[in-house]
């Protein structure tokens, strides 16, 4: 990711992002203990993360544990309730909106692009429905969102810590959920890249050991491996912690390698056909979402659609258009942003696990809101503002009418998703 030059250095919206992060807290809060009872995968979580509280046994064996463990920290503080459940990750995502959008602002310097990429993230839908269920996802996006806040810091700032805590959040985001691991390689091969680049043709023998060149001075391309590609794999191996006190069959360092391959072999065995299970080009499109609930609960009809905005979605895709035709012609942060999202996309198109669903999309789809962000506030500077306020009118108005359906609404009738599955395929 091109770290942008500031020909005119513009005010840190650091005190927007953060009361936009902390607007979004409020709201995912908002009836957080609503339905009372799991719904979907939490029937699957919630089990697990109460055996790593008494450690008796392995449960959900084709996971890591960071993202139960953080499910588990919420029922101790709270109680194993519904609010117990979902706290962390309603947390977690004001955190991970917080750094992914501090990420673009250290990445770009552009003011603009960082408060519409916060704001449009905010109201994707798919941000705030994995905060406000518990789930792996929102664990894995917010420490995939701090690794990349701290890789544009070292970029813009230097220094071996930021790298250091790259490294560490690149580890805890896989110790959550495999999902993001086509990902983690990013900054360490884009730091190999921009070396080789910025040295000079002289010095390129010495690669492996020279440090006055880019992306970060003073760091040679052997501790970069050692902070961005060891480093990660460290921390992860480190979330099993846990699973060596486990009273029945505890983790041995002997097993814990070879428990990796099981753990892969145990996801690929899910090969029963599901009513909303879905493919990557679907998801592209936004038109095969999953209901996460759809009953009468806690008194009243409810439900929860895990769908993207449909203006946010859509308007994405031109918006990576735009970003891959600028980033060959040099703009290196938008084809950073592009490749970050074909990264994450083409490992569910080539993924061999059978049975997908849209919300497996969810990280892809944070680099189409920062495609759809950077074009904006292009068009923002220069004073072509009339598509801004339009897009984030809609993308804002979108999200309050669909708010029901997002955060288990009490519906007026049984029937009432009619109201809001436009397409068939939503149903």
């Amino acid at each position: 990711m091109k770290v942008m030059p500031r020909t005119a250095p513009q005010r840190d919206p650091l005190l927007w992002l953060l009361g936009i992060a902390a607007a979004f807290l409020l709201v995912a809060l908002h009836r957080l203990a609503i339905p009372s009872k799991p719904m979907f995968d939490e029937i699957h979580y919630l089990p697990a993360a109460r055996r790593l509280i008494d450690l008796t046994r392995r449960f959900n064996p084709e996971h890591p544990l960071l993202a139960k463990e953080m499910i588990s920290l919420g029922i101790r503080a709270f109680g194993d309730t519904a609010f117990g459940w979902r706290f962390p990750n309603a947390v977690l995502g004001a955190i991970g909106l917080f750094a992914a959008s501090r990420a673009l602002w250290w990445a770009s310097g552009a003011r603009s692009a960082a408060i519409l990429f916060a704001v449009l993230l905010a109201t994707d839908f798919v941000w705030f429905i994995l905060s406000r269920i518990a789930m792996l996802d929102m664990t894995m996006l917010a420490m995939m969102a701090l690794a990349f806040w701290q890789w544009a810091l070292a970029w813009r700032k230097g220094g071996r810590g930021h790298l250091v805590l790259c490294g560490l959040f690149l580890g805890l985001s896989l110790g959550a959920k495999w999902n993001g691991a086509p990902l983690l390689v990013a900054p360490g091969l884009l730091f190999a890249w921009v070396r080789w680049r910025t040295l000079p043709p002289r010095a390129r023998a010495g690669v492996l050991v020279a440090r006055r060149a880019g992306p970060v001075p003073g760091i040679s391309l052997i501790e970069a491996a050692v902070w961005l590609g060891l480093w990660p794999v460290v921390v992860y191996l480190a979330t099993f912690a846990p699973a060596f006190f486990y009273k029945v069959q505890p983790m041995t360092l002997q097993g814990l390698i070879p428990w990796q391959g099981y753990m892969l072999q145990l996801q690929d065995s899910v090969v029963k056909p599901h009513t909303y299970m879905s493919r990557w080009w679907q998801w592209v499109f936004n038109i095969r979402p999953i209901w996460f609930l759809y009953e009468n609960v806690d008194g009243a009809q409810r439900g929860v659609l895990m769908l993207g905005n449909p203006f946010t979605m859509l308007a994405g895709l031109p918006a990576l258009v735009f970003c891959a035709w600028d980033g060959v012609r040099g703009d290196r942060l938008r084809l950073g942003i592009v490749a970050l999202y074909v990264l994450a996309l083409v490992f569910w198109a080539f993924n061999g696990k059978p049975v997908q669903f849209y919300y497996h999309y969810a990280l892809a789809s944070v680099f189409l809101v920062a495609a759809l962000a950077v074009v904006l506030a292009e068009w923002w500077e220069a004073h072509r503002r009339w598509p801004v306020y339009l897009a984030t009118g809609v993308a804002l108005t979108l999200f309050v009418g669909f708010y029901p359906i997002l955060a288990a609404g009490a519906l007026p009738r049984p029937n009432s998703y009619i109201d809001y599955t436009w397409l068939k395929s939503w149903r």
